[in-house]
């Protein structure tokens, strides 16, 4: 009886225990795959922030699409983010300028979420969760500047149902997450309570998110039954009954003998689960074919598959997704490594863009130009098979050589000869080119930001040399780099600050024998460095866009100044390439002509030929839109390489102005008076006027007049003076003119 009683006593007990072993065993694995659940979670969140981040990069940094932010192009924005939208597999792409418009996707969301989206932006948030039209979605965003902050450009990923189902699919439970508001503003960590629901215990996790919105909260909530993972081990627990049909000491022994068995896999259990998520890699070695030995099996699969997702995502964090090559952020630390390596610091850095891959995606379309990208890799591998290739974004690559300046060298040279090679793509033949920027260690640099950024600098000369080639890096390219910089935050100063002018020369007509006009020249007065050239200042203007606010000053200074002359004198006045383009010229010309009393025809637009190389059709409908202002519009440096008949015919030019390089060979070369005579003779075919530029001499103006040139303008009458002065050389002419 004492016996019976002590076995029962013993079974009831050992119950107990296994069944409390058992529930603290699976709550604190469910506990575990909430912390592995909730941590995938943040990988997932910072890859993605990471690479929306990257794509926002890539277009933020793209030239034309700034000049269509500068310009207010809203048609060319929204096409470029429709199309890096479906390039990246985005939901969502916006954009948002400083003063507070949005452009792009914006369907389902409320004007007072997009208030909270330009407050957040303009706080200085740059990515985090967002709740739009009632659903989540990840958000990173990327500063437009040039330089001056113009907006942002917002990449999205939803967040929906179907994505967080693919997230539980990555945990050995499905731990069904749900993103949901949180109402209360109060602070939240990771908490965990249990509670009933349908007559289950459940046990939910919950933890804030990082959120884009401040004021609007978001919960991460993981939950799973307990009662379901208790319910799996209810055979265990029966069959320590079983143990009642032995008797005596064989029962006592056999309770014992199963006891030990149950715990001793359940204590390896948890042993090896501390180890897994301190990190460590731990398996259990369970044999028995029992519902022990298959939890052990289960727990040894789902160790594998947290190794395996870790070890994708770890590639996927330092690898690039489209062509598999390593990315930025594995560049950065295998040239540290470099560096770091005894005696084997001496490395050649390359960095490379492709010449013509912008024409490839807007002619062939974006899968061509990645099928290229994946060409162009295989390519680099081929030509450097010993080197480290990164793809740093877009048509952007970098290598790592282990040579000397002699053999990188032969390497750039190869580079350059391999890409320049046609591919075939899809079908298509393409043929692009490479230049190349080269930096040397440790001369050039002693750490990754320094080497990439004078690489960056030697390709930027390679490809302002001419593209297709290859250049290594020199001191003074910093030192211009920074220079150019300097000059470009004091030319963002200089409208501002009343540093530019305008000097006029004038142009003389032949026939008239007197000035018939002036053409208004931009100077820049920098109080330190001087007169600045046209020359160093203008194409800096017009890659950063200050163009469109200096060349809007020019037409009102020129029409303003013209306003006080004769009314038989015309200005003439340079519209550059990137001002054309803007939708608002014919608005900005109609102002300067309303504001200064200037009659139309008084106005005078040069353009140059390049206007024609891109879109002979916009360009020709923006010239007959500006014609019917009234105002007369002149070809600038005609015949230096993009001359067309055929756009000559399709649009009346007032005027045809001969490049000052035919006029310097006059009287060098008899074709160069072909060449004018040939210009003249067209021009009257057509009703043109012409006018020879840089004329110096009494000489070149006899052949000019000889050959039917009707104007003249050059340092032969005068150099361009400012406004002031004017006057007096008008009176000087005409008194040399009465003289003679």
């Amino acid at each position: 009886m004492f016996y019976g009683a002590l076995f029962v006593a013993v079974s009831i007990l050992s119950l107990y225990g296994t069944r409390k072993a058992i529930e603290s065993y699976a709550e604190s694995v469910i506990r575990r795959e909430m912390a592995v659940g909730s941590a995938l979670f943040d990988r997932i969140a910072i890859l993605q922030f990471h690479q929306l981040g990257q794509a926002g990069n890539v277009l933020a940094g793209d030239f034309g699409f700034r000049e269509a932010v500068g310009t207010g192009d809203v048609p060319t924005i929204e096409s470029a983010l429709h199309s890096l939208r479906g390039r990246f597999q985005l939901d969502r792409a916006i954009f948002v300028g400083v003063d507070g418009t949005l452009a792009g996707d914006l369907s389902q969301i409320s004007v007072r979420e997009r208030t909270q989206l330009y407050d957040a932006l303009d706080a200085g948030q740059q990515q985090g969760i967002v709740r739009w039209a009632g659903e989540s979605h990840m958000v990173a965003a990327a500063r437009i500047q040039a330089p001056a902050l113009m907006g942002w450009v917002v990449f999205a990923r939803n967040m929906g149902p179907r994505d967080l189902q693919a997230l539980a699919k990555l945990t050995s439970i499905d731990l069904a997450p749900q993103l949901v508001p949180r109402a209360d503003k109060s602070g939240v960590g990771i908490k965990t309570r249990e509670v009933e629901q349908d007559g289950k215990r459940i046990l939910i996790q919950s933890r804030a998110v990082p959120t884009l919105i401040k004021s609007d909260r978001e919960l991460l909530v993981l939950k799973y039954s307990l009662t379901d993972a208790l319910a799996s081990y209810s055979p265990i627990l029966w069959a320590l009954f079983g143990f009642g049909g032995l008797g005596g000491i064989t029962a006592i022994v056999g309770a014992w003998v199963a006891s030990r068995n149950l715990t001793k896999p359940i204590v390896a259990l948890e042993r090896a689960a501390r180890k897994v998520s301190a990190g460590e890699h731990a398996e259990v070695n369970v044999e028995t074919r029992d519902e022990i030995g298959r939890l052990a099996r289960s727990f040894n699969r789902m160790v594998n598959a947290v190794e395996t997702r870790e070890r994708q995502i770890a590639h996927m964090a330092f690898h690039d997704s489209l062509t598999g090559l390593a990315n930025r952020v594995l560049l950065r630390e295998q040239i540290a490594l470099a560096l770091q390596r005894p005696g084997g610091s001496g490395f050649a850095l390359f960095c490379l863009d492709l010449d013509n891959f912008k024409g490839v995606n807007d002619t062939l379309g974006h899968p061509t130009g990645d099928a290229l990208l994946c060409e162009v890799a295989t390519r680099l591998t081929q030509t450097c098979p010993n080197g480290f290739i990164a793809r740093l974004g877009g048509d952007e690559f970098a290598i790592i050589v282990q040579d000397g300046c002699t053999s990188a060298d032969q390497t750039g040279r190869s580079l350059v000869k391999a890409l320049g090679r046609p591919f075939a793509v899809n079908g298509h033949r393409i043929v692009t080119g490479t230049s190349v920027g080269i930096s040397l260690a440790p001369q050039d640099g002693r750490d990754a930001t320094s080497l990439l950024k004078n690489a960056d600098l030697a390709l930027y000369r390679a490809k302002h040399d001419g593209k297709a080639s290859h250049r290594f890096f020199e001191s003074t390219m910093d030192a211009e780099a920074q220079a150019r910089r300097a000059m470009e935050v004091d030319l963002h100063d200089a409208l501002n600050k009343g540093e530019l002018e305008l000097h006029f020369q004038p142009l003389f007509g032949l026939s008239q024998n007197r000035v018939t006009a002036f053409e208004a020249l931009l100077r820049w007065n920098h109080p330190v460095r001087g007169m600045v050239s046209p020359a160093d200042f203008i194409p800096l203007a017009e890659e950063t866009g200050l163009i469109i606010p200096i060349g809007e000053w020019v037409l009102h200074e020129a029409c303003r100044i013209a306003g006080t002359w004769a009314s038989d004198i015309r200005i003439a006045v340079n519209i550059s390439p990137v001002q054309f383009r803007n939708s608002m010229l014919n608005s900005i010309v109609l102002q300067a002509l309303a504001r200064s009393g200037l009659e139309p025809q008084r106005l005078e637009l040069e353009i140059t030929e390049s206007l024609f190389i891109d879109n002979v059709e916009a360009t020709l409908a923006s010239l007959h839109s500006l014609r019917a202002l009234g105002v007369r519009v002149a070809l600038d440096d005609f015949g230096t390489g993009y001359s067309s008949l055929s756009y000559l015919r399709s649009f009346p030019f007032d005027k045809l102005k001969i490049d000052r390089s035919f006029i310097v060979d006059l009287l060098a070369h008899d074709g160069a008076t072909a060449i004018i005579r040939a210009i003249t003779s067209l021009a009257d075919a057509l009703g043109m006027e012409t006018t020879a530029e840089g004329v110096e001499s009494s000489e070149q103006l006899d052949i000019l007049r000889a050959e039917g040139c009707g104007q003249i303008q050059g340092y032969l009458f005068s150099r361009p003076i400012p406004a002031s002065e004017v006057d007096a050389l008008l009176c000087k002419l005409d008194e040399k003119r009465v003289a003679a």
